[in-house]
């Protein structure tokens, strides 16, 4: 056999290996049911999930006015020179993150840096904290420290109920510092404790958690647009 068939037939070979170790795979990891369930299972989810978080997301004008309230107070803020402490837990403590991120470094549009703090993005001072005083302080301890006159403070909580947050507000009360807490749920403990409560209408917790998220994207937008 010539070369160039041989190299022709050992290529063929080795893709019907790699076709054939393929479909092990897939026939490993594919759900028990068969697939055209499986996909109707998935697109009938899928549906549910969006249909739930589209009707969270048009309940968000019967809060626009403490919306309005809010993007004025973080703009007066940063306005003023003030930077912006911003906690949560899980999932709340990366929406933190997030938010402070699109701050010092951009959301959409070039502009200055602006200062802004997660308080839950230092692992070695939570642990800190939280081993000395006890997680409910994990951010009243860092209010304490980092606080200045003309900060803001946001926190994130779906359930409104959780002690470090509630801490951090009384903190924040404490030294006559602003606040702002994204809330679900009714609001829970945290109702009532911050200068501004944004209370996403209903009870699903994850669909609360994408509305959080939504209103830092629109307040990102807010932000870039009064300081470009």
């Amino acid at each position: 056999m010539p070369e160039s068939e041989r190299a022709q037939a050992h290529g063929d070979k080795i893709s019907g290996w790699r076709a054939a170790g393929s479909e092990h795979r897939l026939r490993r990891f594919s759900p028990r049911y068969p697939p055209r369930a499986a996909r109707t299972f998935v697109r009938m989810n899928l549906a549910s999930a969006l249909a739930q978080t589209n009707a969270t997301l048009n309940s968000l004008p019967a809060i626009q006015a403490e919306i309005d309230a809010a993007a004025g107070l973080i703009l007066q803020t940063l306005r003023g020179g003030g930077k912006l402490l911003i906690c949560g837990n899980g999932g709340s403590a990366a929406e933190a993150a997030h938010f402070s991120t699109e701050l010092v470094g951009r959301y959409a549009k070039d502009r200055r840096a602006l200062p802004a703090i997660a308080l839950s993005a230092d692992g070695s001072l939570l642990t800190c904290v939280g081993n000395d005083y006890g997680y409910e302080h994990a951010f009243s301890r860092q209010v304490a420290g980092f606080a200045r006159p003309g900060d803001l403070l946001i926190v994130l909580t779906t359930s409104g109920n959780s002690a470090n947050i509630l801490a951090a507000l009384a903190e924040a009360q404490r030294l006559g510092l602003p606040s702002i807490a994204f809330l679900g749920r009714g609001g829970g403990k945290a109702r009532g404790l911050a200068t501004v409560d944004l209370i996403v209408p209903g009870n699903h917790g994850p669909s609360t958690q994408e509305a959080h998220l939504f209103l830092i994207h629109y307040f990102c937008e807010f932000i870039d647009a009064a300081f470009n």
